[in-house]
């Protein structure tokens, strides 16, 4: 399998389909989004994953998960979801005529809510976090006989991801940039990535060298930050949880020593945003880039505004922010969240009735 072998390929994620498991694919489209430059900032990159089916990176994931699941014969999924994975879950089971059982917080994005219930999943409101939703799901799953697709608790949604790797390679003429910007909730992106380096380096398409990987959560919720931040190998419990990016509302990363030793061996970081850092970064990617970023993007945007400010990065470093979600899918969130932090002004009658006398 050569690096020329890809040209004219399936524009998809499956055009890598000699290093991912053999099997016949449940597909939507997914993968092989673009890397957009900024107009302003000549060697940042952002990787749009919003152009996704089902508007986020779990298409990936999902996509691999779905079809090694109809090539096992398993008809009943099931997976807790801070929203994108439900999605995402719900459109490829419904593609693959497959079952989705989904639990997700009461107060996910409605897009999410809209998406699950159109593509006909069977879904479960949680009053908690994604972490009560697991724990209500492993209570169920044995009894109603659905096979649980959580993260890491199967190997394919990492393979799925995995493809976000080769992918910047292919983009960047098989040359990793000098850095990675990651939001981070479960982490599996990033290490599907690295595992995709190191697959890239045995096949001789890339050296030795890799990418400085930076994680980016919330400041409501930034386990792994502050697991880095103390030098321990795993996270804790994060109490509390509460932050507008949904996809980084997650306690307690289930592969998080994983994540930090990637982190660490990288010569990366990690650092947490307030929500209204992010929110203003939304309306200023849109503004100054054309682009409209989930908020789990804009604050890896944020992220990497504040790592040049600090000196980590400098202008002439090339490196990518991943966007993981299309911000359409947030326009009640971003609603609200303006509603809250700078109320409408009060309406007022303009002038009179136009008549004829």
């Amino acid at each position: 399998f050569k690096p020329e072998m890809l040209a004219g390929g399936e524009p998809s994620l499956w055009r890598y389909a000699e290093v991912l498991p053999d099997v016949v694919p449940v597909t939507l489209g997914e993968g092989l989004t673009p890397v957009i430059a900024s107009r302003k900032l000549p060697h940042l990159h952002v990787k749009d994953e919003g152009l996704n089916p089902t508007g986020s990176f779990k298409a990936r994931g999902m996509a691999l998960a779905v079809s090694m699941a109809r090539s096992y014969g398993l008809d009943k999924l099931a997976a807790p979801s801070a929203g994108n994975a439900a999605s995402a879950l719900a459109a490829y089971a419904a593609k693959a005529g497959i079952e989705a059982h989904l639990f997700m917080p009461k107060d996910v994005p409605l897009a999410n809510r809209i998406e699950c219930e159109s593509y006909g999943a069977d879904v479960t409101y949680v009053d908690g976090l994604i972490s009560d939703c697991a724990r209500l799901l492993g209570e169920r799953k044995e009894r109603e006989g659905w096979f649980d697709i959580s993260t890491l608790k199967e190997p394919f949604r990492l393979e799925g991801k995995k493809t976000m790797g080769y992918e910047i390679a292919e983009q960047f003429g098989w040359r990793l940039p000098q850095g990675i910007v990651y939001p981070t909730g479960g982490g599996v992106g990033l290490l599907g990535m690295w595992k995709a380096f190191d697959e890239m380096e045995q096949l001789g398409w890339i050296g030795a060298e890799r990418p400085k990987m930076i994680v980016v959560q919330a400041a409501g919720c930034a386990p792994i930050v502050k697991a880095f931040e103390e030098g321990k190998a795993t996270s804790e419990f994060w109490p509390n949880a509460a932050t507008v990016a949904s996809g980084l509302r997650v306690p307690k990363a289930y592969g998080d020593y994983l994540v930090l030793d990637i982190v660490r061996k990288s010569g990366g970081t990690a650092l947490a945003i307030e929500d209204d850092e992010t929110m203003a970064t939304v309306q200023d990617a849109a503004r100054e880039e054309g682009l409209f970023l989930c908020p789990e993007g804009a604050a890896a945007m944020a992220g990497y505004r504040r790592l040049l400010e600090r000196g980590f990065f400098q202008l002439e470093d090339s490196v990518v922010v991943f966007n993981t979600g299309s911000g359409l899918k947030y326009l009640d969130v971003m609603e609200s969240y303006s509603r809250s932090t700078r109320p409408r002004p009060a309406s007022r009658q303009i002038a009179g009735i136009i008549g004829p006398y």
